[in-house]
């Protein structure tokens, strides 16, 4: 992302990959939830995670943002950051590994005593050492683009759930990320607050933002991904084409999945 035009999307369309994942194991205890997970992500590209829960989708997504430790494995972000599990990780490495990310939370996370203006500055202020007045000016643009420059002084009680998880995502923005991160952005609200939230995702998927995005939306899903990766039980059963992962599986429990999904409906 230029720093000359903070509200400008990472280029697009390149063949290397940009976040390469290989041979990722994490256990609880006894309870292997990862089982050398490997993927892969191009600049600009869209993936979707998808499967039912306790499959090992979210440990996926806090291990490519440092909020968890995996026991084995290695993640590569660009040609300059590789952090391998296999090892004790020195601290800055691992604080490399999160700042090339920002994750949407599925509950928001935003700071309840903070107004919404705070909450997006916080982390380029404190963790990224920017100026403030740089910092309030991005953040000022970004709440514009997604319909909320009113709300800069409310806080998060004073806002619907749709308009706090947009603020999550103008927080996650700001910190100008490499990859951007999405746990089920959408569960938590309101049927009909999903809508807007979700045409903010698929506007920076337009734009060219590299992103991988846990959903149950599997009708968003085959919308803005380029790829979807069924897991289940802590590895991937079936990758590929939205249109074939969840048109024409090839497994039969990725199959299985998409149609219990798809009678909820």
């Amino acid at each position: 992302m230029s720093h000359a035009d903070p509200t400008a999307a990472p280029v697009a369309g390149q063949d290397t990959a940009l976040l390469t994942v290989s041979g990722l194991r994490k256990s609880f205890g006894d309870h292997e939830v990862l089982r050398s997970i490997d993927l892969e992500v191009r600049p600009g590209q869209v993936l979707a995670l998808i499967g039912p829960s306790g499959s090992g989708k979210t440990t996926v997504l806090r291990s490519l943002n440092g909020l968890e430790s995996p026991d084995d494995g290695r993640i590569t972000v660009g040609h300059d950051l590789t952090v391998d599990f296999s090892r004790p990780v020195p601290k800055r490495d691992l604080g490399l590994l999160r700042d090339s990310s920002a994750m949407v939370f599925q509950h928001y996370n935003l700071f309840p005593h903070m107004t919404v203006l705070q909450n997006i500055v916080e982390g380029p202020i404190q963790v990224q050492k920017r100026s403030r007045p740089e910092a309030v000016a991005e953040a000022e643009r970004l709440l514009a683009r997604v319909g909320l420059a009113d709300k800069r002084d409310s806080y998060p009680f004073e806002l619907s759930g749709g308009q706090q998880q947009r603020v999550g995502i103008v927080r996650a923005l700001a910190m100008r990320p490499r990859v951007l991160l999405f746990d089920e952005p959408t569960s938590a609200l309101d049927p009909e607050l999903v809508g807007d939230v979700l045409a903010v995702i698929k506007e920076l998927s337009d734009e060219g933002w590299t992103m991988v995005i846990v959903t149950h939306e599997l009708g968003f899903a085959r919308e803005v991904a380029d790829e979807v990766v069924f897991m289940d039980q802590g590895v991937v059963v079936e990758r590929g084409a939205p249109e074939v992962v969840l048109g024409e599986p090839t497994q039969d429990r990725t199959r299985q999945f998409v149609r219990r999904l798809a009678n909820r409906l």
